[in-house]
Order: C-alpha cells, then structure tokens, then sequence
C-alpha cells in the first residue's frame, strides 16, 4: 500500500503543453477518481504514474520513492485498460497469472495467487475458458484479476466501464467499489462520467484543460461548487444558470431573464447592481404561486421522476419533480427556486460568490 503525491506535474507534446501543473495528494488506500472531459489531459497523467508517458516537469512520488525515471514494471503498479488487453490465445487463468509468471514466480504461488483473485471476482467456473467465450462485464472482471495477482502498491483504472452496456456499468461500478472495499490498496480511477465518479470515489478531482478546478468528496463539489464549470459538470441533469444581476446585498433577489425576480437567501456585500450568473439545481425547483412564470417546452418522463426543460425569460431552465403532474408543452407554470440552495457565480471569472 503506498500514498501518491504529484507536485506541480507537466506534459508537452512538442510545443503544446497540455498538462499546466497538477498537484494532487492521494492518501495511503484511498478511491480517488480523476474526472473531467474529453481532452483535459485526466488519462495522460493517470499514464504519467503508470510510467506509460515520460514526465515533461514537476515530480510523482508512488510512497515515499520518486518515480519519474522508473520505468513502468519498477513503480509497484497495474493498470486496469478501456479495452482490457487480453490475450486470445491464453485462457482466463493464463492471462491472470502472466505476469507473475514473468517475474518467474513458482507455478504453486501463481495459481495459489489466481484461484485467490478468481475467488474475489467471481471467475472460478471460468478458469478454463478463453476471451471469446467470454462476456464484456466478463472479460473486465479478467482483467480486473490480472491486475490483483501482482498484489500492488496502486491501482490504476482506465476509463474500465466505457465499452460496456448501461446495465453492466452500473453493476461493475458497485462490483469494482467493493473490491476496493476487500482489499483496500489505493486506487487511481479515471473517467469522463461524473456519475461514476459521484457513487465511487472517496475523493474527486475535477481537471479542465489540464487543469485542476476542484478536489474534494463528492457531496462538497456537489453542494458547494468552486466554479461555473465544477458546478455545471457535476450533477445530472446539470445545473441551470441563469444570467442577471444582483438586485441587493445581503438576503435579496436577483433580477433574472426577462425582468424575473429570483430569490436569495444572502448576497455578498459590495455586489448590488453588478452582474453575476444564478445557479440553481433541477430538483431545487418547485412549483409555487409566487414563482417565477416559465413556458415548458419538452417533458422527458424517466419512471421515477419528471424531467421538465422550460424556458424564463428565452433563457432554458431544467426541472425535475417526483410527482407525476399532468403538464404539456405550451403550459405556462410557475417555479420558484429554494433560496437556501442557490448558488451565485461572477459573470466575469465564473468563480463562486455566496458562502
């Protein structure tokens, strides 16, 4: 077991610099979960700790041993791919055990190792069969094993669920967030679904440009977004924001798209008049006579919810009700936003305003 620590990390390809200087702390056994969209640079520094990808500036330590001239079979690592890597020709437990046998490890410790991990995931009626034979949650689960036979310092997972149908990601994700529960080795997970990040991490780090905007448990970068951007990634449906200005300090109202007036449990002192973008989450709206009146355009019923995308002011909003009401596009409703949950951020530098 071993923490990970990257301090002030750069890449360059050439004359493109796509990671700007990451420092991120990851304590010994943690489930941190690297999130971001396509592009921000999340899987080439999950790469860079692997030693999959040569270190442009900054330092990666992997326990107390700094790590950026190791090659990769020297850092105590094993990586879990997109696309699982396996190798057609070998059976379940021959993938599982090859990289013990590698090392020229005894034939007695590598299936004592095997049977151990098959045992954990599931695989032991499947020992014996090939890839082919095998489904894609199936062959995750493979590859999930190759990885806990080398018994490492860290787990590094690649984006793991993304081939796999929506049914399957989400018993993968429980099935992955108890093994890491079992065996409690710090774990490195990367992935563009922010759903996956909210129900498995221990910590998220949101990453924009390579960037780092926001490191925290999932409930506080839910409840408490630092930016326009963490607040508008994390959630689903995402926040709505809506342009205006404050109309007054302290407990107020902010005057919204086409003259509605929204209300504010508290203002910072020395904005009244100034624009700022009011931010507030679909299920924090609720139908109320003195709400603000919007038009609905498309109702999207999911089961267990219903999803209203409507329009104040030309500008849309989203809401989501538990109810089952009996609305239809062209409706006109009234929708008044819980002041105690609204967030304000400046127009300018999209950085969050109210405590």
């Amino acid at each position: 077991m071993a923490s990970v620590t990257c301090h002030d990390v750069r890449k360059s390809f050439g004359s493109t610099q796509v990671l700007h200087g990451i420092s991120i702390d990851i304590a010994d056994r943690e489930f941190v979960v690297l999130v971001g969209p396509s592009g921000c640079g999340k899987s080439t520094l999950l790469r860079m700790i692997a030693g999959l990808e040569n270190i442009t500036g900054g330092e990666i330590r992997i326990g107390e041993r700094v790590v950026n001239q190791l090659p990769p079979k020297a850092r105590d690592v094993a990586m879990v791919f997109q696309n699982y890597a396996l190798y057609p020709h070998m059976t379940v437990a021959a993938n599982m055990g090859f990289s013990l046998k590698l090392r020229g490890a005894p034939k007695t410790e590598i299936e004592t190792r095997v049977e151990r991990a098959a045992e954990i995931l599931g695989l032991s009626p499947l020992l014996d069969r090939y890839p082919r034979q095998l489904s894609g949650g199936q062959r995750q689960r493979v590859a999930m094993g190759r990885a806990i036979v080398r018994d490492p310092q860290v787990f590094l997972f690649d984006e793991p669920l993304s081939n796999l149908d929506a049914k399957l990601r989400v018993a993968m994700r429980t099935e992955i967030k108890e093994l890491h529960q079992r065996i409690e080795t710090t774990t490195i997970y990367v992935t563009h679904d922010q759903i996956e990040a909210m129900t498995m991490a221990d910590k998220i780090v949101v990453i924009n440009d390579g960037l780092v905007e926001q490191v925290g448990v999932p409930l506080d970068l839910y409840d408490r977004p630092d930016n326009l951007f963490v607040a508008g990634f994390i959630g689903s449906p995402a926040m709505n924001f809506l342009k205006g200005r404050i109309a007054a300090n302290g407990a107020g109202t902010f005057e919204g798209p086409g003259g509605a007036r929204l209300p504010l449990a508290m203002a910072p002192d020395g904005f009244a008049g100034r624009p700022a973008v009011y931010g507030v989450r679909p299920e924090h709206l609720a139908l109320a006579d003195d709400g603000a009146e919007a038009e609905i355009a498309v109702i999207e019923p999911t089961g267990s919810e219903v999803q209203v995308v409507a329009k104040l002011g030309g500008q849309p909003l989203v809401a989501v009700f538990r109810e089952r009401h009996r609305f239809k596009p062209g409706d006109k409703v009234r929708l008044r936003p819980d002041p105690r949950l609204v967030h304000l951020f400046d127009e300018g530098t999209g950085k969050r305003l109210n405590a």
